[in-house]
């Protein structure tokens, strides 16, 4: 009767193991399409607000913050959407800072600094770093104890 029992208990085992992986490679999937849509959304809203008119531009706090966290938020959309491709991330959010930067010199009412992009570029770099981690710990696979001892 015992052996029945350790043979059933062995199978649910294994069966919970399957079930644990097929749950966390959905998730890891549904996660990087979403951020795919979030870096994009993300890119095209920052893009929007960096050329419109200061009029239309939203402001909830100091300026600098504001830059820091949007490029942030950018940086680890993409690179969860993008997570082997770190180098392309990293070209694609310090190029969007530097050029967003460089465009609002052709509007009437915006000013291209060097401090703003440096702060974009920073808040950026930041998102990826958080994202890669994010990516990393999505990665790792759960650790079974030996419940046999």
């Amino acid at each position: 009767m015992t052996k029945v029992w350790l043979m059933v208990n062995a199978a649910l085992a294994r069966l919970k193991q399957v079930e644990i992986k097929l749950i966390v490679a959905y998730l890891t999937v549904v996660i990087q399409r979403i951020s795919i849509i979030a870096g994009w959304l993300a890119f095209g809203l920052i893009a929007f607000v960096t050329l419109a008119p200061v009029a239309d531009r939203p402001s909830l706090v100091t300026p600098h913050l504001e830059h820091f966290a949007a490029f942030a938020l950018m940086g680890v959309a993409f690179a969860l959407a993008y997570p082997n491709r770190v180098l392309l991330v990293v070209i694609l959010v310090i190029g969007t800072a530097l050029g967003l930067e460089a465009l609002q010199l052709l509007t009437p009412d915006r000013h291209g600094r060097v401090a703003d992009a440096l702060v974009k570029a920073l808040g950026g770099i930041s998102g990826i770093c958080v994202g890669q981690m994010l990516s990393f710990l999505l990665q790792l696979k759960p650790v079974q104890s030996d419940s046999s001892a």
